[in-house]
Parts: structure tokens; C-alpha cells; sequence
């Protein structure tokens, strides 16, 4: 197929690119089974064949451009969202006076806006499909914002869960999931870079929401705090205002029922109820990609070691605070200085298919980690503590999506985060509970840090054994992969040749437009 020079530019992924091109350049652009479909006249007036362009996936990323503002905005929308519920940690005495509460009942404010935050994959799934990235990003800064302004308000303890969990939880997750999503679109070469770059987001958070909660906690106590924070979470609706989509006309989503209006007088009920579950189970099937968890062996290795690593993961974020509450801004400026070289680093061609092993080795130390706060409680063994956290959790951080866009297509990458994220919702909603259990009965946080030290542990070996094993199964295979056909006696192997139809025999072999050789 000959296109003109102006016909590149449908590629493109910048669509202010395409508005730009003069008048007899411009395409004609239609829909076809999901797919944007764009044609072009030619000379002779006659439109050429179209060309489908995929709406799953990036066409040709930037890796520059405008994408390094949808990375400053991705940064700030995760210490946003992120590394907010560790903040909670600070209002901890005040809420357990206002409501006469326990540890294990106060730690279900950030635990189930954690779960919430990482459940909420699914519908976060539809609303990116049918909306976009940039409006879901915006939707989720307005539920997170009035999540915690509503807080500031509650008289219960049980409200206090609704509000600041479940609204500000799922806000959380409208702003976070399709932000790390675009960013994946916008960056391929440089992707372990700009996914790293993202974490520091993260650890942003982690070193100014501390303080700032401090601040705003001494001023004007916790309700005043809440009704702060919720206007600071605003901010993600101006993060996901400069999301620009890839595609200059972006395909919304399917209708519910892709087959024409239903006749009321024709179709029975059964029939409807019938399509009407055929349509929920095609878009459970497309939003969950439970698919991949029963194809892809690496993506469901990935997935139960991630869900069983959570139980643990998160819990030393909130439990630090009653050590020392400077140590969560130490650790957020330790990942901030550490993470953009590893970026870097791990951006090298030869880490290519090794991120798996570099990721498992930073998530053992990190466990590992976990029991130096057995040793002691002076802020010396805690401050080194925190510098050896802070520096296996740079690395966990910087290569999580980028282990998990290295496993399945990043057409999949929205529905497999929204699966993955279920998964993880659970051990993240009963983690900080078992450990205000803990606390509760010995009064020592010890037990929480070798809790959290042994899950972690133990699920980076699971990930390093099982991917390792999955390599070496893959190598073996290819090396006892059948050899290729050799002459026996002398005799070359059969051959069978498709002809090559002249001028006169295209009539009658149009199939045959080649002059390949296949050998059987």
C-alpha cells in the first residue's frame, strides 16, 4: 500500500499533530469493530485501501515530548493518593479519644482506604475505557477531595470508615490507576525510567504529607486537618486536566448492546435476560482479564506473590509513626535521591528480561529489613532502619509496573492492574488490623515488625523460585525443540513450490501472489 507522505501522520500519537497538516491531507476517519479506521484520497480520486489502527494499545510513543508533563503529573497525582493513608498515622490519639476506639478498630481508617484504593480496579477499568484517562483522573480528584472534607464532619466511627475509606479509597483509585496507565502508553523505550521517575512520587508524599499533617494537626487539630487535606487532594483533578490522550479521537467504549435497539413486542424476556448476561459476562471477562490469571503462568506467579507480599508491605509505613514521626520524611528523601538513578539503571539493555530478579532481590532486603526494629527502639537503629528500607523500597517501587508491563501486552496492562489490585485488596485490608490486634494484646510493636518481616521475606523467594523456574523451563524447552529436517542418504527434502501466476493466469490464481517456498 503507497501512501502519501501526509498519511504518516495518522500514526501519530499527538493528535494537535494532525490538525496541523494542510487541507488535502487530512483523513477520513470511521469505526470498525473497535478500531479507528482512516482512509485517504489519492490522485486519481480513488480512496485507498484503510488502515486499522489498534485502539488498544499505543500506536508510536513519544518517549518525550508532552509525556514528560503527564510524568511530573503522574508523580504528583501518586503522592497524592499513594503515600496518603501512612498520613493517618498522625491522627491516630485523636480519633481514638473523639470515638473511644482501639488500635485494631482505628486501623481500619487507612486499611480500608488502602483495600478500597487497590479493589476499586474494575470500575476504574470501565470508567478509563468509556471516559479516558485525563476524565477519570478528575472524577477520582473530586471523590477523594470531598471523601475527606466529608471527615472532617462524622460523628462515628463507622462514618469515619465511610468517608475517609471508602470515597477518599476509591477516589484514590480513580486518580492513581489510569495516571500509571497513560504514562505507559507515553513511554516504551524509556519506560523503566518514567516508571521509576513516577515512584518518587511515592516518596515525595511520604516526605512532605508527614509534615504537613503535623503542621496542619498542632493548628487546627484533626477535623481541621481533614478539611485541609481534602482541598490539597484537589490537585489530582489539575494532574488529569494535562493527561492529553494519545489518539486524537479516541474510540468511548462499546454500548451495552452493540446489535441494534431491542423490539419490546419481539424479544422475550428470556432472550433479554439472556443477552443482557452475555453482555455483563463479556465485560467482567474484559475488565478482570481473568483470562490471564488462568493463561499467563508469569502474570499469576506475579499476582500471588504481590497479594501475599501486601499483607506486610504497608504496614511498617503506618506503624512508624508512634517510633518517630521525622523518620517517615527521611525515608521519602531517601527514595527520592535514590530513585531516579535507578531508573536510570535499570533502563540499560542488559537488565532486559532480568527485572523480575533485581525486583525479588529489593523486596527480600526489604523484608529483611523489617527486623532490624526488633534490635532496638533508639532512634539510631531505627534511622538505620529507615536508610536500609528506604533503599530496597526505591528499587521495589521503581520496578513494580515495569515487572508487570513485562509480562502480558499493555493492551492488557488497565484489566491485569484492576485484577492484580483485587487480589491485593484483600491482605491490604486485614494487614494493619492484624497488626492493631498485635498491639493491642502485647502492647509492643515488635511483633508487628517481624510479622511484616517474614511475609515480606518469604514472598520475594516465592517470586524469585517461581520465575526462575518458569526461565529454566523455557530454556529447556527450546533446547529440546525438534531439530530441523536434515537429508537422509543424500536426498534433499521435498519441497513444494506455489507458483508464481503470470500476467494472463491472474484470473484464475489470484490467490497466489507470491513466489514463497515451503518445505513440508
Amino acid at each position: 500500500m503507497n501512501l502519501r507522505k501526509g498519511s504518516k501522520v495518522a500514526g501519530d500519537c499527538d493528535s494537535f499533530q494532525m490538525e496541523s497538516k494542510a487541507p488535502e491531507q487530512t483523513h477520513n476517519m470511521g469505526q470498525k469493530n473497535g478500531e479507528i479506521m482512516e482512509s485517504e484520497e489519492v490522485e486519481n480520486g480513488k480512496p485507498e485501501p484503510i488502515v486499522p489502527v489498534a485502539m488498544d494499545g499505543p500506536i508510536t510513543a513519544p518517549d518525550g515530548g508532552w509525556g514528560w508533563v503527564v510524568l511530573v503529573s503522574t508523580i504528583l497525582v501518586l503522592a497524592l493518593t499513594l503515600a496518603f493513608p501512612s498520613c493517618i498515622g498522625i491522627f491516630y490519639t485523636d480519633i481514638q479519644t473523639e470515638f473511644q476506639a482501639s488500635n485494631q478498630e482505628t486501623s481500619w481508617v487507612p486499611s480500608i482506604m488502602t483495600s478500597v484504593l487497590h479493589a476499586g480496579g474494575p470500575f476504574c477499568s470501565v470508567m478509563v475505557e468509556r471516559f479516558g484517562c485525563r476524565t477519570t483522573v478528575m472524577v477520582g480528584g473530586v471523590l477523594s477531595g470531598l471523601g475527606m472534607a466529608a471527615s472532617s464532619f462524622t460523628h462515628t466511627i463507622t462514618e469515619l470508615y465511610v468517608t475517609a475509606g471508602v470515597i477518599t479509597g476509591l477516589g484514590f483509585c480513580f486518580s492513581f490507576q489510569p495516571a500509571v496507565t497513560i504514562l505507559g502508553h507515553y513511554f516504551v523505550r524509556r519506560r523503566a525510567f518514567a516508571n521509576a521517575m513516577s515512584s518518587t512520587g511515592t516518596a515525595l508524599g511520604l516526605c512532605t504529607l508527614p509534615l504537613l499533617g503535623n503542621y496542619l494537626h498542632t493548628e487546627l487539630g484533626w477535623r481541621g486537618s481533614f478539611l485541609v487535606l481534602g482541598a490539597v487532594l484537589l490537585n489530582c483533578c489539575v494532574c488529569g486536566a494535562v493527561m492529553r490522550p494519545l489518539w486524537g479521537h479516541r474510540h468511548r467504549g462499546q454500548p451495552l448492546m452493540n446489535h441494534g435497539p431491542l423490539q419490546p413486542e419481539e424479544e422475550k424476556p428470556k432472550g433479554r435476560m439472556r443477552a443482557l448476561w452475555a453482555v455483563l459476562k463479556a465485560a467482567f471477562h474484559h475488565h478482570m482479564a481473568f483470562d490471564l490469571l488462568c493463561n499467563n503462568l508469569r502474570y499469576r506467579m506475579y499476582a500471588v506473590g504481590m497479594t501475599w507480599m501486601m499483607l506486610g508491605f504497608m504496614v511498617p509505613l503506618i506503624y512508624l509513626v508512634p517510633y518517630a514521626t521525622a523518620l517517615l520524611s527521611i525515608l521519602g528523601i531517601v527514595n527520592i535521591v535514590v530513585r531516579p538513578p535507578i531508573g536510570l539503571l535499570f533502563s540499560l539493555p542488559w537488565f532486559k528480561g532480568r527485572h523480575i530478579y533485581v525486583f525479588s532481590a529489593a523486596l527480600l532486603m526489604n523484608g529483611l529489613s523489617n527486623s532490624i526494629c526488633c534490635i532496638d527502639a533508639s532512634f539510631p537503629v531505627l534511622l538505620v532502619y529507615v536508610v536500609t528500607y528506604g533503599l530496597s523500597m526505591s528499587v521495589v517501587g521503581s520496578l513494580m509496573f515495569t515487572v508487570l508491563m513485562d509480562t502480558l501486552d499493555m493492551s492488557r496492562f488497565p484489566a491485569a492492574l484492576g485484577l492484580l489490585a483485587i487480589m491485593e485488596s484483600v491482605t491490604l485490608l486485614i494487614g494493619p488490623p492484624l497488626a492493631g490486634i498485635l498491639v493491642d494484646r502485647t502492647g509492643e510493636y515488635f511483633y508487628v515488625f517481624f510479622a511484616c518481616s517474614a511475609t515480606v521475606a518469604s514472598s520475594a523467594v516465592f517470586l524469585m523460585v517461581s520465575f526462575y523456574w518458569l526461565d529454566r523451563k523455557v530454556l529447556k524447552g527450546q533446547q529440546v525443540s525438534p531439530p530441523k529436517p536434515a537429508s537422509v542418504n543424500n536426498v534433499v527434502p521435498q519441497c513444494q513450490y506455489s507458483s508464481v501466476p503470470t500476467k494472463g493466469d491472474k484470473d484464475k490464481a489470484s490467490d497466489s501472489e507470491t513466489g514463497d517456498v515451503s518445505c513440508l
